[in-house]
């Protein structure tokens, strides 16, 4: 009888454990398929030579996937692992607002401060521009980044605080009214990180290292505010060019709008920051994700330094970042604990597209199905029509013409019937030269240079002579051109 007895629970036994092989083999079938799915998203950059990209997945402040995939440096043949560090730019936003929310909480500045008080340099434009306004982009200052490049400013070049400070002081007009409209503005968060010293006494790189990276244990993480500084694990950044890559990586040293170098391990440690409230607490965490508002009362997709939406069904919180050959993605589902990092040194790699392919394969039974691509006329990418005019008529547009905001001189000439921007000059001489720009006429004294996304708009005097005009470009806007 005991034997029989002894059988059954053998038999029993064995069942069970056949049962558990069976679904402890299918569980790694469906994870080893999962992370395939998740590697094929990144085959194109697995070429060798290649630079890449590092991923990591994670789920409930757990790592379920990483991998790296191309070179760091194609030089030394160095390959990407989810340990190297990369330049994630705009992400960096976020790390800013929280530097600014945390001196909120120690009572050095606040929100509604008006942001003269701390930059008595930026002019007074006669509206009130608060730190809020610089968080959401509603401030309505023009983008300092898009204002060098319009004075000629190299991306090479060194350039720093005090130079981008000296920039957005010149202004003499903002693109609209503070609080009555959204344009993203670079100058907003640079203007952040003055104020972060200037409240606490302390640079961003050092007060976000003692405040943020130190006690989540970041220990790879760091604002690079110095062009010869060091980092440890640094990928190098490329752009395409026919035949192989070209080097592309920054000599800029403002911080606040960028320059955080950092991994994706030590981004999930941040990342997860946004469900314990280690650095900053619950109100702090309310606050850093809580969409701005415009006066009209309109609710935007933008926090501080965070946009939100949803994606198939579920609430996401993104952030993606481009500087020099650097791209980044920071994707979280906070319903889901869920998050994807793509950090890449290719400029073209699109880490958003790939986060959201990633997100798509982890999360395919909890998302909805995408929808259909709509289809389109078209028009709203639809070029406006060339008026033809005769040389004679664009003779009247040649000239020097002069930017005291910019302190910059633009050149235009006639070649043949086409009116170009031939030279742009400021102290450092004639910087655009080695690529003419073609301003097409396409109304009333108004010109585009379509692949730059400028507008010309010509001002006449009282006897019908061209004495200048306002240049739009992006988000810049009304920057004042007088004849020389």
């Amino acid at each position: 009888m005991n034997q029989t007895r002894n059988f059954a629970k053998i038999f029993r036994a064995g069942i069970i454990g056949f049962v558990i092989l069976l679904a402890y083999g299918g569980f790694a079938d469906a994870q080893e398929k999962t992370t395939k799915a998740a590697d094929e998203v990144f085959a194109d950059l697995s070429k060798p030579g290649s630079p890449g990209c590092a991923l990591l997945v994670a789920r409930g402040g757990k790592i379920i996937y990483k991998n790296g995939y191309g070179l760091a440096n194609i030089e030394e043949g160095v390959p990407i692992t989810p340990q190297t560090v990369f330049d994630i730019g705009s992400t960096s936003k976020q790390f800013t607002s929280a530097s600014i929310l945390l001196l909120e909480k120690q009572g050095k500045l606040s929100l509604q401060d008006d942001i003269r008080k701390y930059l008595p340099e930026i002019p007074d434009y006669g509206h009130k521009i608060t730190i809020l306004h610089l968080l959401n982009h509603t401030s309505g200052l023009r983008d300092y980044l898009t204002l060098f490049d319009l004075a000629g400013v190299n991306t090479d070049s060194v350039t720093t605080d005090d130079d981008a400070l000296a920039i957005i002081a010149r202004q003499k007009a903002l693109n609209f009214e503070p609080g009555s409209d959204w344009l993203y503005s670079n100058s907003g968060f640079f203007l952040l990180s003055v104020i972060v010293k200037r409240a606490s006494g302390k640079s961003l790189r050092e007060f976000a290292a003692e405040n943020i990276f130190e006690p989540l244990e970041m220990k790879h993480t760091v604002f690079r505010n110095e062009h010869t500084q060091l980092v440890p694990n640094r990928a190098l950044a490329y752009d395409p060019k026919e035949g192989g890559y070209a080097l592309n990586v920054s000599y800029f040293e403002q911080t606040g709008d960028g320059a955080v170098h950092t991994s994706v391990e030590d981004l999930l440690k941040w990342d997860e920051n946004f469900y314990s409230g280690k650095v900053g607490g619950q109100s702090f965490l309310n606050e850093i994700q809580e969409p701005g508002k415009l006066n009209s009362g309109k609710t935007l997709d933008y926090a501080k330094g965070l946009f939100v939406g949803q994606y198939r069904g579920l609430r996401f919180v993104d952030h993606g970042g481009s500087w020099g050959g650097y791209r980044a993605q920071l994707l979280r589902f906070p319903e889901q604990h869920f998050s994807v990092v793509c950090l890449c040194n290719l400029a073209n790699a699109n880490p958003q597209k790939r986060a959201h392919e990633v997100a798509d394969v982890f999360l395919a039974t909890e998302m909805k199905e995408p929808k259909p691509p709509g289809e389109t006329d078209g028009s709203a990418h639809d070029k406006k029509e060339t008026i033809p005019l005769s040389a004679d008529q664009l003779n009247a547009y040649e000239g020097n013409f002069r930017s005291e905001e910019l302190l910059t001189t633009y050149t235009l000439g006639v070649a043949g019937i086409k009116l170009m921007l031939q030279n742009v000059q400021n102290g450092d001489g004639f910087l655009h030269t080695s690529q003419q720009l073609t301003l097409r006429p396409v109304g009333q004294n108004t010109f585009v240079v379509d692949d730059e996304g400028l507008e010309f708009i010509f001002e006449r005097d009282s006897k019908g002579n061209v004495s200048g005009f306002q240049l739009n470009a992006g988000r810049t806007k009304g920057l004042a051109f007088h004849r020389k």
